[in-house]
């Protein structure tokens, strides 16, 4: 009975530190989403902040540095998606998105705000902070 107790207490160390380290599996990038995957992915991460965005769109394209730089930012904090509402209209019409850009904040999978428009790094940066 005692070996059995010991192999619990070493799984139950190795899972601690795994989870005690979550940036390394929290990419530094934004990830694509899609309608196939967007429920598996903001599940999958504590805070996901997803960028619904379009091609044509300017403002989309002014803020997408932006996101690039707050992944890196906030790797091991929080993780950014990138969701493109031309290509993935199940998402957009579930969760009402009828400008763009937006942001979707989701906490433990859940969808906790929504922020609308191209706001500038520092705005964008201190609305994020709140959720994390």
């Amino acid at each position: 009975m005692d070996e059995l107790e010991e192999i619990k207490r070493k799984k139950m160390e190795q899972m601690m530190n795994k989870s005690a380290q979550p940036s390394a599996e929290m990419p530094d990038k934004p990830v694509v989403v899609t309608d196939a995957t967007i429920d598996a992915t903001v599940s999958k991460y504590p805070v996901f902040i997803l960028d619904c965005w379009a091609e044509w769109c300017g403002p989309c394209r002014m803020i997408g540095p932006i996101i690039e730089e707050l992944a890196r930012e906030m790797k091991g904090k929080a993780v950014f998606g990138k969701l493109n509402v031309d290509e993935n209209m199940q998402t957009s019409n579930k969760h009402r998105i009828s400008a763009i850009p937006t942001m979707m904040i989701f906490k433990n999978g859940k969808l906790i705000d929504k922020l609308v428009g191209a706001y500038p790094k520092p705005a964008l940066a201190a609305k994020i902070q709140k959720f994390l």
